[in-house]
């Protein structure tokens, strides 16, 4: 499922990665390669450690021991860089309730003033009609906003970045099959139109087998299982087999 320009996608390189609160250990000794261009997605069950992990590779949390590199380099990328450009899709959307969907879709453009009024007003137009939101929807605040054309919106944001790696957090969260269908769709679309590196972490299933290139199984603060999605399938992993048992009932 890669896109065919996956050279713009930035790899992501994890080794020994160690988090804990309180005593308990969250994240434990994680390894993990993620390739430049292709679509990563670590799944597992709730109080796994996968938001955990997300708010490592976006600099929130500092790691007890281990590190992250991206692109080789073990700082985050500047969010200005414009080699080195990563979004974040939050599982609320991360809106500003104080914007309009058309604000808040052209803010990394007007806060860093990359390009004049006009232009940024262009560019998120275009987004918004990848997504599948139109003029009337751009006009309206992120409460007028059913929570699938939030994430949608959420997406319009991160493609106006042009990102070479782009993160999303629980995306189907909240949403009925056939809207969590349209997102998983424009996580594809979005990849294949610019090369970026996607990673996702949830618990959904479906979604996971639906959009991977490959995927981790993340439990207990370890990955557990790595490989495609006929892979993960086929794992004699007790713990995995337990969790696809539950996501089919």
């Amino acid at each position: 499922m890669s896109a065919p320009n996956s050279s713009i996608g930035l790899p992501v390189r994890v080794r020994g990665l160690r988090k804990s609160f309180d005593g308990r250990a969250v994240l434990n000794d994680l390894d993990l390669d993620i390739a430049a261009g292709e679509i990563f997605v670590i799944m597992g069950p709730s109080g796994s450690g996968k938001s955990v992990f997300l708010r490592h590779l976006i600099g929130l949390e500092e790691p007890d021991a281990g590190e992250i590199r991206v692109a080789g380099e073990q700082a985050l990328p500047d969010p200005a860089d414009p080699k080195h450009r990563l979004a974040m899709v939050f599982q609320s959307g991360g809106l500003l309730n104080s914007l309009t969907v058309e604000e808040n879709v052209g803010l990394y453009l007007s806060e860093h003033r990359l390009k004049p009024p006009e232009e940024i007003a262009r560019i998120v137009a275009e987004k918004l009609r990848l997504v599948q939101l139109g003029p009337q929807d751009a006009a309206k605040y992120p409460s007028e906003l059913s929570g699938g054309m939030r994430k949608r919106a959420a997406i319009a944001r991160a493609l106006v970045m042009e990102p070479h790696l782009v993160l999303f957090d629980e995306p189907t969260s909240e949403l009925d099959p056939l809207v969590a269908l349209t997102i998983g769709r424009e996580i594809i679309s979005l990849n294949q139109r610019t090369g970026a590196t996607v990673v996702v972490v949830t618990h959904d299933r479906d979604l996971a087998f639906g959009i991977a290139d490959r995927l981790a199984f993340l439990a207990e603060g370890r990955i557990l299982a790595l490989g495609t999605a006929a892979e993960l399938r086929a794992s004699p992993v007790p713990l995995l087999q337990q969790f696809l048992a539950a996501e089919f009932k």
